[in-house]
Parts: structure tokens; sequence; C-alpha cells
């Protein structure tokens, strides 16, 4: 779990740094997506760290890799990859529902 509590923090901070880039750095379209990608990322980063704190492993590394996915795709657009990368985007948003179903469901079974 540590390598989770590590992984959550880094995520955080990237999600900080994407917002105010998005802030103070970028413009047009490039706003939006990256104060998406960081609010989702920041509050699954946390999720995660909650998750941890709930010996759910597996809903912690969903909020980690769906919060990767969604906003990293949202990231990249925003730097000049791609629009077909947004494409990506829904496979993030779908492992952070299941990361929150999962969760759901392990909290019945303590």
């Amino acid at each position: 779990m540590r390598l989770v509590t590590i992984l959550a923090a880094l995520s955080g901070a990237l999600a900080v740094a994407a917002g105010a880039f998005g802030a103070h750095g970028a413009s047009g379209e490039a706003v939006e997506w990256l104060k998406t990608g960081g609010h989702y990322q920041l509050v699954h980063a946390v999720a995660a760290l909650v998750a941890v704190r709930m010996e759910a492993k597996g809903p912690a590394w969903l909020f980690l890799v769906g919060g990767a996915l969604f906003a990293g795709t949202l990231y990249l657009m925003a730097l000049g990859c791609p629009r077909w990368l947004g494409a990506v985007t829904p496979l993030g948003g779908a492992a952070l529902i299941a990361g929150w179903l999962w969760l759901a469901w392990h909290a019945t079974r303590k």
C-alpha cells in the first residue's frame, strides 16, 4: 500500500500543477481540459488515499489508473497531441466509476 500512497501523492501534485498551468499558462480549449483533468485527478488521488486507509487496494488502483487515463488524455490534448486521444478519456472515467462501485462493495463486506 506504500506504493499506492506515493503514487496518490504524486498524482495530487500533478493535478495541482495541471490546474495552475490551465489557470495561468494555457488558452482556448486547453484551459478547460486542464481544469477538468486536474479536478478529476485531484479528487481521485484523495479517493485512493481513503481507499488505502480502508484497506481496499483494488479500488485505490482503479482510482489511480482511471485518473491517469482520464486526466492524462486531457493533458496531452491540451499540450497539442491529437484529439483522437479524447476517445481514450471515457476508459479512464469507466475505471473511476468501477473504483467507486468496488469501494462501496468493499465497505459492505467489512
